[in-house]
């Protein structure tokens, strides 16, 4: 087959937008353009990719085998740029970033700092709805480097730990366990919990701090989101165990309680994470290094004052 990168790249995002349209102006190309790349494409490979209703585009069966080839082939391409980079010694280019979403309350606050010390290198960061799709975005190659908790098992993959990462037991202020000092977790068992979704990191170590202390908390509300955890617990709808990171403003501002229980703040890490084959690029070393170096002052910092606030009311 003679087909170029940039023909795979065309066809890689009309099979993601399903729309010559919508593929065009992602691209900064005509529809028309785009149509004939996609037709050589196909005359190339000699099987229809795509089945067609009216304007909309699905792939074929033929085209999402394509799709996996395509994806290593431009994989390829970009790790063959990478090495070179390497030799050149350039520290500019696109760094993308993925993150579980409790990492993105402090995340572009470093990669903040991070372009500050290098102007050259943009920087794309993608927040997954939870850990398994962005383990799927890692596995595609859509992102350089990940943030999360528990480095995944499911990849062959480089884990680096470089921060502390504390959870905590959150209620609203006045509530009647900011009362009892430093109570047992127990002591939670009249209250409703309102818990993050099944597979995330936050309810994983919720559950191994409750298995270990043999109590079973009396789950109410189980949301995918961090701030509406937050608001249905300042609202007074129950208690929750969160990431201290997730919370720094509300515990300044007073719309929340870190409650003392025995046994908190449970201690896990954060973690930079890359694919093992993947040859990084220049400015992803860059960064990789800088989260090792600078992450654990950092995230330090932020949370030595909320672990040393009064927690009772």
């Amino acid at each position: 087959m003679n087909v170029t990168f940039r023909q795979l790249r065309v066809f890689l995002e009309v099979a993601k937008l399903g729309s010559v349209t919508r593929a065009a102006e992602a691209l900064h190309l005509t529809p028309p353009a785009v149509s004939m790349q996609l037709k050589e494409v196909e005359t190339q490979v000699g099987l229809q990719l795509f089945d067609r209703t009216g304007r909309t585009l699905s792939l074929s069966t033929a085209g999402e085998y394509f799709v996996v080839h395509a994806k290593k082939l431009l994989g390829a391409l970009r790790d063959a740029e990478n090495a070179m980079g390497r030799f050149k010694r350039l520290e500019h280019g696109l760094l993308t970033v993925g993150m579980v979403s409790t990492a993105k309350y402090f995340v572009p606050r470093l990669l903040a700092q991070f372009r500050a010390e290098h102007p050259g290198i943009d920087v794309r960061l993608v927040v997954a709805g939870n850990r398994e799709d962005l383990l799927a975005r890692m596995h595609s190659g859509d992102v350089d480097l990940s943030v999360m908790g528990r480095p995944p098992r499911e990849l062959a993959a480089r884990s680096e730990a470089f921060a502390a990462h504390p959870l905590v037991f959150v209620a609203p202020p006045g509530h009647e366990l900011l009362r009892l000092g430093h109570p047992p977790p127990d002591a939670l068992a009249p209250y409703p919990f309102i818990v993050r979704e099944q597979g995330s990191g936050t309810r994983n170590a919720m559950e191994r701090f409750f298995e270990e202390h043999r109590f079973e908390p009396r789950i109410t509300m189980e949301m995918g989101s961090n701030e509406a955890i937050k608001q249905a617990v300042m609202a007074g709808m129950g208690v929750s165990f969160l990431s201290l990171h997730t919370i720094g403003l509300e515990v300044h501002s007073g719309l929340l309680k870190v409650l003392d229980i025995v046994g908190t703040p449970v201690m896990r890490t954060w973690n930079v994470v890359h694919l093992a084959e993947k040859v990084l690029s220049p400015a992803a070393e860059a960064f990789r290094y800088y989260l090792i170096e600078q992450g654990s002052d950092f995230l330090q910092a932020h949370d030595t004052p909320l672990l040393g606030l009064p927690r009772r009311d």
